[in-house]
């Protein structure tokens, strides 16, 4: 099936209010190209600088949307154009976003990532740790980045039970996140393999690529 027919297929299943971000790591130009024929606006990377490629190459309406873990080191090569980083686990990466935002006389769109998952190979803020960063007074002085929403990813697994169990937890955590940052609206969860479980629990953004491009290239 083609790139657009999938993209056909898989709108029809999303509630209207949910944002579609069509991970296109590792994919050619040419497949995001035909995604964005078929009208897709939002594409998700993991490597900055395969993003910056990808950036300078495709048409400037795209929102790019960075979904991997970010190194500090990194941030300076996409704060011009990125739409939104939805992987920020730490204040130190925060601290750093807002001074390249500041660079580029621009605010930038965050979703804080909290750690869901019973796996320790991923990334992310527990609750308490998310508590003392938005309600710290370092915090606030960050005004150049704007913290949108929440992001978790879910245990790997084939437990329905398990992943319904841990999505629950991230929307209870973003409905407490937003007695103190009333403005939070977007709350990433749900891959190719989990996103309508996602859905039914309350995502509003989900992150599809092989349901979209194909299985996954590594490289």
């Amino acid at each position: 099936m083609s790139i657009a027919q999938n993209l056909t297929n898989i709108r029809e299943t999303l509630p209207e209010e949910i944002k579609l971000v069509a991970v296109s790591k590792t994919k050619p130009i040419k497949d995001l190209q035909e995604a964005y024929n078929a009208g897709q606006r939002i594409f998700g990377e993991n490597k900055i600088q395969e993003m910056a490629h990808k950036w300078e190459i495709l048409p400037k309406d795209i929102q790019w949307h960075m979904i991997g873990h970010v190194q500090t080191n990194k941030v300076k090569y996409m704060a011009a154009f990125v739409s939104l980083i939805h992987g920020v686990d730490s204040f130190k990466l925060l601290k750093e976003i807002n001074k390249q935002a500041i660079k580029h006389n621009r605010t930038i769109n965050c979703l804080l990532q909290i750690h869901i998952a019973e796996e320790t190979t991923k990334f992310g803020l527990n609750a308490k740790e998310l508590a003392v960063l938005i309600n710290s007074e370092e915090f606030a002085t960050l005004k150049n980045v704007q913290i949108v929403g929440l992001m978790g990813m879910a245990t790997l697994t084939d437990n329905k039970e398990q992943i319904k169990r841990e999505f629950k937890h991230l929307k209870t955590l973003f409905n407490t996140t937003k007695e103190t940052l009333p403005e939070i609206t977007i709350l990433s969860m749900g891959m190719s393999g989990d996103y309508k479980v996602a859905i039914e629990e309350g995502s509003t953004m989900v992150r599809i690529g092989s349901s979209i491009f194909g299985s996954r290239n590594y490289h």
